[in-house]
Protein backbone atom coordinates (compact mmCIF):
# COMPACT_ATOMS: atom_id res chain seq x y z
CA UNK A 1 0.00 0.00 0.00
CA UNK A 2 1.40 3.24 -1.10
CA UNK A 3 -0.68 5.62 1.04
CA UNK A 4 1.07 9.13 2.37
CA UNK A 5 0.25 9.34 6.35
CA UNK A 6 0.83 12.59 8.92
CA UNK A 7 1.57 11.90 11.88
CA UNK A 8 0.44 14.69 14.60
CA UNK A 9 1.37 14.32 18.30
CA UNK A 10 3.24 16.60 20.64
CA UNK A 11 4.98 13.27 21.92
CA UNK A 12 8.03 12.22 19.92
CA UNK A 13 7.43 9.06 21.06
CA UNK A 14 3.88 8.55 20.11
CA UNK A 15 5.11 9.34 16.48
CA UNK A 16 8.06 7.02 16.30
CA UNK A 17 6.23 4.23 17.57
CA UNK A 18 2.90 4.65 15.23
CA UNK A 19 5.59 5.04 12.67
CA UNK A 20 7.25 1.98 13.34
CA UNK A 21 4.18 0.17 13.27
CA UNK A 22 3.25 1.46 9.74
CA UNK A 23 6.81 0.56 7.88
CA UNK A 24 6.31 -1.27 5.29
CA UNK A 25 2.81 -0.94 5.55
CA UNK A 26 2.16 2.85 4.80
CA UNK A 27 4.76 5.88 4.54
CA UNK A 28 4.81 8.45 6.47
CA UNK A 29 4.97 11.66 4.30
CA UNK A 30 5.67 13.85 7.51
CA UNK A 31 5.27 14.25 11.41
CA UNK A 32 3.66 17.70 12.86
CA UNK A 33 4.15 18.62 16.40
CA UNK A 34 1.37 20.97 16.90
CA UNK A 35 -1.98 21.39 15.04
CA UNK A 36 -0.53 24.43 13.22
CA UNK A 37 2.06 22.79 11.98
CA UNK A 38 -0.55 19.66 11.02
CA UNK A 39 -2.53 22.22 8.88
CA UNK A 40 0.64 23.63 7.20
CA UNK A 41 1.83 20.46 6.64
CA UNK A 42 -1.76 18.69 5.44
CA UNK A 43 -1.51 21.48 2.78
CA UNK A 44 1.79 20.93 1.22
CA UNK A 45 1.70 17.30 1.47
CA UNK A 46 -1.51 15.88 0.73
CA UNK A 47 -1.64 13.31 2.71
CA UNK A 48 -4.11 10.23 2.02
CA UNK A 49 -4.42 10.04 6.00
CA UNK A 50 -3.95 12.15 9.49
CA UNK A 51 -3.26 10.55 12.23
CA UNK A 52 -4.23 13.68 14.93
CA UNK A 53 -3.79 13.78 18.84
CA UNK A 54 -6.07 16.33 20.35
CA UNK A 55 -4.18 17.50 22.84
CA UNK A 56 -1.38 19.30 21.32
CA UNK A 57 0.11 22.83 21.59
CA UNK A 58 -0.53 26.06 19.79
CA UNK A 59 -3.67 24.80 18.07
CA UNK A 60 -5.73 21.48 19.20
CA UNK A 61 -6.08 18.66 16.90
CA UNK A 62 -9.73 19.61 17.08
CA UNK A 63 -9.28 23.27 15.12
CA UNK A 64 -6.59 21.75 13.03
CA UNK A 65 -9.38 19.29 12.20
CA UNK A 66 -11.49 21.72 11.51
CA UNK A 67 -9.36 24.03 9.36
CA UNK A 68 -7.95 20.87 7.28
CA UNK A 69 -11.56 20.98 6.67
CA UNK A 70 -12.45 24.09 5.94
CA UNK A 71 -9.47 24.04 3.52
CA UNK A 72 -11.23 20.62 1.47
CA UNK A 73 -8.24 18.32 1.91
CA UNK A 74 -9.53 15.22 0.99
CA UNK A 75 -7.21 13.01 3.58
CA UNK A 76 -8.97 10.48 6.20
CA UNK A 77 -8.64 11.58 9.71
CA UNK A 78 -8.18 9.28 12.78
CA UNK A 79 -8.28 11.17 15.90
CA UNK A 80 -5.82 9.05 18.47
CA UNK A 81 -6.47 10.21 21.48
CA UNK A 82 -5.93 9.48 25.16
CA UNK A 83 -9.13 10.86 26.37
CA UNK A 84 -11.62 7.70 26.39
CA UNK A 85 -15.13 9.75 26.33
CA UNK A 86 -17.98 9.68 24.23
CA UNK A 87 -17.88 13.37 24.57
CA UNK A 88 -14.19 13.37 22.68
CA UNK A 89 -15.54 10.79 19.94
CA UNK A 90 -18.63 13.33 19.39
CA UNK A 91 -16.84 16.54 19.29
CA UNK A 92 -13.85 14.55 16.97
CA UNK A 93 -16.60 14.42 14.43
CA UNK A 94 -18.13 17.06 14.88
CA UNK A 95 -15.11 18.33 13.49
CA UNK A 96 -14.94 16.38 10.71
CA UNK A 97 -12.95 13.13 11.95
CA UNK A 98 -13.84 9.94 9.94
CA UNK A 99 -12.73 8.02 13.01
CA UNK A 100 -11.86 8.16 16.65
CA UNK A 101 -9.66 5.54 18.68
CA UNK A 102 -8.33 5.70 21.98
CA UNK A 103 -4.53 5.38 22.23
CA UNK A 104 -4.98 2.71 24.76
CA UNK A 105 -6.76 0.35 21.57
CA UNK A 106 -3.77 -0.76 20.04
CA UNK A 107 -1.99 -0.78 17.17
CA UNK A 108 -3.61 -3.98 15.62
CA UNK A 109 -7.00 -1.85 15.87
CA UNK A 110 -4.87 1.85 14.37
CA UNK A 111 -3.96 -0.75 11.72
CA UNK A 112 -7.14 -1.79 10.98
CA UNK A 113 -8.98 1.22 10.84
CA UNK A 114 -6.25 2.89 8.92
CA UNK A 115 -6.67 0.01 6.06
CA UNK A 116 -10.40 0.46 6.06
CA UNK A 117 -10.39 3.70 5.59
CA UNK A 118 -8.15 3.21 2.49
CA UNK A 119 -9.82 0.93 1.01
CA UNK A 120 -13.33 1.77 1.55
CA UNK A 121 -13.14 5.16 2.05
CA UNK A 122 -15.35 5.48 5.40
CA UNK A 123 -16.51 3.09 8.25
CA UNK A 124 -19.62 2.02 9.64
CA UNK A 125 -21.33 4.46 11.70
CA UNK A 126 -20.95 2.23 15.08
CA UNK A 127 -16.81 2.42 14.55
CA UNK A 128 -16.52 5.97 14.81
CA UNK A 129 -16.97 6.01 18.51
CA UNK A 130 -13.76 5.06 20.88
CA UNK A 131 -12.69 1.81 20.65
Amino acid sequence: MNAKILLADDHDVMRKGIRAHLNGRCGVCAEAVNGKEAVEKAVELKPDIIVMDISMPVMNGLEAIRQIRKLKIPAKIVVLSMHETPQVAKSAREAGADACLAKSAGTAQLLRTIDELLQFGNLPDSTHELR
